[in-house]
């Protein structure tokens, strides 16, 4: 699938058609006017990607499915979340079940891409939502999305209600109750507003020891910045000039790039694009360490 996704901006499937861009309405429209394939072409496609590993095959199932993708990435709306972000992690997942679909099974693709384009969804979700990570393990995540589902439709819970839960989930009641306080809790701000009153306002920063008055640590910190700040242009040197030049304009130019800029000037994908960036991060990273 890794080439499926390399060559996206072929004939079959235009780039704009996997990257939902800054039209979001075009991009559902446009899909929209795909036709849905019958069981038989389904079949057909899926035998011949399955078993010849026809990519031409897999382009047309996956666009085919763009639309289930926006269907499933607008119930997760309430997320505070860019709508084209949620759909373009579905499109990974799409092509993920794309990959692993077996046509001998006797089910739609679509069902069975539900598993794939959603968790897709989750991850992303659980990595953006909060600052701090609201949920780690697998029955975290099962009981963060469930809750919060029941919580669009209850205020809090009941101890009869939180029991049900915890029941028809398979946890704890306690984890019930914790997961609860979570997503009551909201981020707080590290700085005091500006119009804060300075001796009752909290904040974080009010209560944390400043180290900026010590002359000698204040020379050691401008020391480690500038040998840290060496290896880091060293090491985006070493890189290919494709790499050295996307990292560059995403992260150290003053008016950064996007994604979709990127994969104007280098006639591929923003998803090609964002493995590029994923891989010259690792890259520069264990350069860092050495």
């Amino acid at each position: 699938m890794g080439q499926l996704m390399e060559t996206s901006q072929n004939s079959m499937i235009p780039a704009p058609m996997l990257v939902p861009g800054a039209n979001l309405n075009a991009y559902i429209q446009s899909i929209g006017s795909i036709p849905v394939l019958s069981r038989e072409r389904e079949q057909e496609l899926a035998e011949s990607y399955f078993y010849k590993e026809d990519l031409q095959a897999a382009r047309e199932l996956v666009i085919s499915h763009l639309r289930f993708v926006v269907h499933i990435a607008k119930s997760y709306s309430g997320y505070g979340l860019s709508q084209a972000d949620l759909i373009q992690e579905g499109n990974v997942g799409l092509m993920k079940a794309v990959k692993r679909f077996n046509p001998e099974k006797g089910v739609r693709l679509v069902s069975f891409a539900v598993h794939w384009i959603k968790a897709e969804i989750h991850e992303y979700v659980i990595r953006n939502w909060r600052i701090v990570k609201i949920a780690t393990t697998k029955a975290q995540r099962k009981l963060f999305f469930n809750l919060r589902s029941s919580k669009e439709k209850l205020a809090w819970l009941s101890q009869d209600e939180a029991k049900a839960i915890a029941t028809d989930l398979g946890v704890e009641l306690k984890d019930v109750q914790q997961m609860e306080g979570r997503l009551a809790a909201t981020d707080m701000t590290f700085d005091a507003p500006a119009d804060a009153d300075d001796e009752n306002a909290y904040a974080p920063v009010h209560y944390l020891e400043d180290h900026s008055a010590d002359p000698a640590q204040r020379l050691e910190d401008e020391d480690w910045e500038a040998s840290t700040q060496q290896k880091l242009y060293a090491a985006i040197s070493e890189l290919d000039e494709r790499s050295s030049d996307i990292l560059r304009k995403r992260w150290l130019a003053d008016s950064k790039a996007t994604l979709h800029e990127l994969a104007e000037e280098y006639g591929v994908s923003a998803e090609r694009i964002r493995q590029l960036e994923q891989n010259a991060m690792k890259k520069v990273k264990t350069a860092l360490v050495a």
